[in-house]
């Protein structure tokens, strides 16, 4: 495990359900400045989810991201945020399979299941309408037929007891990853969130050992024993908690700010808003000399800031600051002050400028260089 404070970059996988977001559909305040702060680290947050893609978008928004990427569908969709982008994203990879096998043997064991087929960043494809609550995003019935006409990323099962079906379903050849006592998921054969995790890491360039992932369900098995570190929320079942290499609170008890807190700086951010702590941990874990970059596109609010970082003698993007979005100049130096950082000063003792470049994109930008006090 790659050690914290070695500026290494690491690829956080979280969870969403149970693990950052409550059952009433809340993000508790300490996980989500804990999500910023790991941001403003340099590292990799990549939500890790058995939700569609229309279930994890609103959480997207939510959270604010607008970069990186997100595994959706228990691993069998990824997609590469990007703000230029129709809908704010790009599918990045898609594992589709057939399944009208599992499809046609679930209804052969149990005549009544309700059968979803995933399209994704739409909805479903429905045999029977589920409740509202039970899938994300639009539904349109089908034949069975229908159901199975086309590849699918992701099928959902409910029937009360279904479970009880899960190996005669997994001796079609796919993977079933049950969600209490009446719903199986179904993805492609060894689609899992571990395996979609395990490709972007190879896409990144990152390290084996440099993965970390929290979760608290059945779905994040393989995620957490793939992990570098694996942490269990305290709340999960016994299977879970025994594949992890640790454990840590439940989501009462904000278990994932605690572990996300251990991936960040040992500085004291406690008594810091979020825009002042965000800059202090990014210079901080920043590898090299450091500079601040905010850009405009209209007006005076920021469209967003980051931390530059010097390595190998060129300028390099370290971490984003999500909390200077939609703020100013003003506020951001402002912040660095209240963080206690640093600025280069004239031989006269004047404070460096704010310096302006013009980019091809339209945008406006202005740098300033930073560093701890």
């Amino acid at each position: 495990m790659i050690a914290v404070g070695s500026h290494a970059r690491l690829l956080v996988a979280l969870d969403i359900d149970g693990t950052i977001m409550a059952s009433d559909g809340t993000i508790a305040t300490p996980v989500d400045r804990s999500i910023g702060l790991v941001r403003a680290a340099g590292h990799q947050i990549v939500l890790a989810t058995g939700r569609s893609l229309a279930g994890a978008l609103p959480v997207i928004e939510r959270l604010g991201l607008t970069d990186g990427h997100v595994v959706c569908s228990n691993g069998g969709l990824t997609i590469r945020l990007d703000t230029s982008a129709p809908g704010g994203y790009r599918f990045a990879r898609s594992e589709l399979f057939d399944a009208t096998t599992v499809i046609r043997r679930v209804l052969e064991l149990e005549p009544a299941t309700l059968v979803a087929v995933e399209e994704p960043g739409w909805g479903w494809r429905v045999n029977t309408l589920f409740e509202p609550t039970q899938v994300n995003g639009e539904q349109k019935t089908a034949s069975v037929a229908d159901l199975c006409s086309s590849p699918a990323t992701r099928v959902a099962l409910a029937a009360p007891g279904l479970r009880r079906h899960l190996e005669a379903l997994r001796e079609t050849g796919v993977t079933v990853t049950p969600a209490g006592e009446s719903w199986l998921d179904v993805t492609g054969p060894e689609v899992t969130k571990a395996s979609a995790l395990e490709a972007l890491r190879e896409r990144l360039g990152i390290p084996p050992e440099a993965t970390v992932a929290v979760g608290d369900s059945e779905n994040d098995l393989d995620a957490l024993v793939w992990a570098g570190r694996g942490i269990s929320m305290g709340h999960g079942p016994s299977t879970v908690r025994a594949a992890a290499d640790e454990v840590t609170g439940t989501i009462d008890e904000h278990g994932a700010a605690t572990a996300l807190d251990s991936l960040l700086p040992a500085i004291d951010t406690t008594p810091l808003p979020d825009l002042a702590a965000q800059l202090a941990v990014a210079v901080d874990s920043a590898p090299g000399v450091a500079k601040l970059r905010v850009w405009h596109r209209s007006g005076a609010d920021l469209a967003g800031a980051e931390i530059q970082s010097a390595v190998a003698r060129a300028w390099v993007r370290h971490a984003p600051i999500p909390a200077a979005d939609g703020g100013t100049m003003l506020t951001i130096t402002d912040a660095a002050d209240q963080a206690g950082l640093g600025y280069p000063t004239t031989d006269l003792g004047l404070r460096a400028r704010w310096t302006k470049t013009k980019p091809d994109d339209g945008t406006t930008v202005y740098e300033l260089p930073i560093w701890q006090r």
